[in-house]
């Protein structure tokens, strides 16, 4: 036999295919995972747009009702906004308005501390935000002291047995001339202000006042409602303000009227 001699032919791979096809499988795989995410719902963002779908259809139409033609027949939701306006008919408001309230609050200082009005000891000033309820220093403080005298103690309980049931902030000032003091105890008229004012707010939650509707503030000499040039002016403007507020608003609209 010759050794060129044929060899048998191997047969064919009819099994190629498969490579093509499992490769088509995986990127038709990758396809549809690539689909399924894009398609997924944002559910926050669906819940914004579900809402906001929902206040649109509920708001009434703003074009003009239609034309009634003949008798309009009275409905079940006629009839009870029928009843409804009746029963609200008589009915007075329970809210009282601020500036009411704030006058009520006036009137009762007016009346508890006419005494004290009437010498000029007190002097009461209303608005429609707050109540100034304002102290002369010397009925209630010795010359350079944040000690209560013995004639500030009633003055200061009777003011607290006032406004110890009413629901407001009260700020309690402190203020003073602008002649220096220079102690131990008040290094500045900052210290002896803010001290005087403590004092007071101490006075007010041992007869029953909320403490947490109470803030004490020192001015020092920089809120002067008078000229410390004379004795008059320096005596106006050592005081204690107790302030009566309508609400949480009402000092900063009591600071911007100060600035005017």
């Amino acid at each position: 036999m010759s050794r060129r001699k044929r060899r048998q032919e191997e047969p064919e791979n009819t099994d190629r295919w498969l490579v093509s096809y499992a490769d088509f499988i995986t990127l038709l795989f990758a396809f549809f995972v690539v689909m399924y995410s894009m398609s997924s719902i944002n559910e926050g963002k669906y819940r914004v747009l579900s809402d906001t779908m929902e206040e649109a259809f509920k708001t009434p139409p703003k074009s003009p009702d239609p034309i009634q033609i003949g008798k309009e027949r009275k409905t079940l939701k006629t009839v009870e906004t029928t009843i409804n306006e009746i029963s609200l008919i008589g009915v007075k408001p329970s809210i009282t308005p601020r500036a009411q309230q704030m006058e009520h609050i006036a009137d009762d200082l007016q009346r508890n501390l006419a005494p004290l009005v009437d010498k000029k000891l007190i002097k009461i000033t209303r608005d429609k935000l707050w109540v100034k309820v304002e102290m002369n220093n010397r009925i209630l403080f010795t010359s350079g002291n944040a000690h209560l005298t013995e004639r500030g103690y009633p003055i200061l309980e009777e003011l607290a047995e006032v406004v110890r049931n009413l629901p407001n902030h009260i700020d309690v000032e402190g203020h003073t001339d602008n002649r220096p003091i220079r102690t131990s105890t008040y290094p500045s008229n900052w210290e002896l202000s803010a001290a005087r004012a403590a004092s007071v707010v101490h006075l007010f939650t041992r007869n029953g006042v909320d403490p947490k509707r109470l803030s004490a503030i020192g001015y020092g000499q920089y809120r002067p409602v008078a000229s410390n040039s004379s004795a008059k002016g320096r005596r106006r403007n050592r005081r204690v303000v107790v302030v009566i507020l309508a609400d949480k608003n009402a000092r900063r609209m009591m600071e911007i009227e100060q600035k005017k």
